[in-house]
């Protein structure tokens, strides 16, 4: 089953965005719809209230009945009017007097006096606006004291109706064409907008796979540019790796190369022999050579380990290790090649623990690689010592040997890979133990400082890590000395 095409951003935004605006375009234009018959209702009941009026001051009950003369007023109402239908009656509350079109509905609500009421209603089956008004009668007719009489003043509905509608015709011209210039401003907007993503994606499609290095997108707009520094995150972190990788296969191919083509002829040399005592020298030297093979193999393998750890993978999270107990646990592990030698292997401090944040692990191979050399070194029936300890401010690892030491220009670059000093050309390794150590010591943000003891022969290499920060910056040297 095929997975949906994800929903491009353009169309995303154009879907929320157009019906939006459309949606809020239609809600102003009821409401402009509503606003404008209101203010039209208003304009022409206005002027029904200006005839209402007028016809009020033209009605007289002095001559002992109700009487209406139209002035010019009236007739120049009727005039302007005269594309829709106008009607008027006058008459007494109690319909005893009536002037005008009769049955002319009245409203629904009592007329307060004074206050003329605006309404629609039917008559003769049009549609009409109607204003009325209610006022006492003086001097009152039949001696109906506090009798009212009641004038009305009515207009059919087709000269307000044309006028709205021609009215909101306009108005929906005019916000059509908004709408219309809106939508394609917004249109424009979100292609441009998304462009330099366009932009991007083409230029990462055209890269090389092997092409690792940073996107480059100046004219991203802010809210991408955090992804855009995540995505170059992870592609350093990926390129980093890929030059681990790289480093390991180069590191392997050239020391493993050797040993296993001397492994091979040494194979191929036993096979032709009949002699016993050849066939087990042969073994023997096959047996020489595997060791040091293994032994070059896992310490590259500790350097890819420490330099990986270095890159914060996870599983890695520093947790509070104790250095004593580490150099206990080194010692007995290494106790019985020391043995071997005849070495006088020991620990002084550790009774207290000492701890510093760090990942177990590596601290445990990069003591272990110390102590492995300078039992390695160090002459038979000598000593080796490993020393721990630690005041307010730094953690100290010191480990010392009786070995023929190592010159000043071995010991400015004790840290390069595959560099062996002068003391050990004619010894098995690989050249890897100090570059672990450096690199791991390195991680954790301490130091290592390789010195020729004296007056005593034989070499010291401490290993330094601050345990709380120092205003005052000291050198590797300051920290190990103090």
């Amino acid at each position: 089953m095929l997975n949906p095409r994800p929903q491009t951003l353009k169309s995303l935004l154009l879907w929320w965005l157009i019906p939006a605006l459309v949606l809020i375009m239609l809600i102003a234009l009821w409401l402009s719809n509503y606003q404008l018959r209101s203010q039209v209702d208003q304009a022409y009941d206005r002027a029904l209230a200006g005839a209402l009026r007028s016809i009020d001051h033209n009605i007289s009950t002095a001559s002992g009945g109700l009487s209406f003369e139209q002035p010019y007023l009236m007739l120049e109402f009727f005039e302007l009017t005269a594309d829709g239908n106008v009607y008027f009656r006058i008459a007494t509350e109690d319909g005893l007097a009536e002037i005008g079109n009769q049955l002319l509905p009245l409203p629904n609500k009592p007329l307060i006096s004074g206050q003329p009421q605006f309404y629609d209603a039917e008559y003769q089956g049009l549609s009409l606006r109607v204003a009325a008004l209610a006022r006492p009668m003086d001097p009152p007719l039949y001696n109906n004291q506090g009798g009212r009489v009641v004038v009305q003043v009515a207009e059919t509905l087709d000269s307000r109706q044309n006028f709205l509608n021609q009215s909101l015709l306009r108005a929906l011209e005019r916000d059509f064409v908004v709408i219309l210039i809106v939508v394609l401003v917004v249109v424009w907007s979100v292609f441009r907008a998304v462009r330099p993503l366009e932009r991007l994606r083409q230029d990462v499609e055209k890269r090389s796979a092997d092409d690792l290095s940073p996107v480059e997108a100046p004219d991203i707009p802010g809210e991408v540019a955090p992804l855009v520094d995540a995505v170059n995150l992870h592609m350093s972190r990926f390129a980093a790796q890929a030059r681990l990788q790289r480093q390991f296969l180069d590191d392997a191919s050239h020391q493993l190369r050797t040993p296993l083509s001397v492994l091979r002829t040494q194979i191929a040399y036993a096979l032709r022999e009949t002699d016993p005592e050849e066939i087990r020298t042969a073994l023997v030297a096959m047996q020489e050579g595997l060791d040091r093979a293994v032994r070059t193999t896992n310490q590259m393998l500790a350097l890819a380990r420490a330099k990986n750890a270095s890159l914060g993978e996870a599983g890695l999270v520093p947790d509070n290790v104790d250095l004593g107990e580490i150099a206990h646990s080194v010692i007995r592990t290494l106790l019985p090649a020391a043995r071997a030698r005849r070495i006088d292997l020991g620990l002084e401090g550790g009774q207290f623990p000492v701890c510093i944040p760090g990942i177990d692990w590596l601290l445990r191979e990069a003591l272990s690689n110390l102590v492995d050399n300078a039992i390695r070194y160090a002459p038979f029936g000598s000593q080796v010592t490993v020393r721990v300890y630690a005041d307010e401010k730094f953690a100290r690892v010191t480990v010392e040997d009786s070995g023929p030491g190592m010159s000043p220009e071995d010991i400015a670059q004790a840290s390069v890979r595959f560099r062996r000093g002068a003391a050990g050309k004619n010894r098995p390794g690989a050249g890897l133990g100090l570059a672990i150590v450096g690199t791991i010591v390195k991680l954790h943000g301490g130091w290592m400082v390789l010195e020729n003891r004296k007056p005593l022969p034989g070499l010291r290499v401490a290993l330094g890590f601050t345990l709380i920060s120092s205003r005052i910056a000291a050198t590797p040297h300051e920290i190990l000395e103090n």
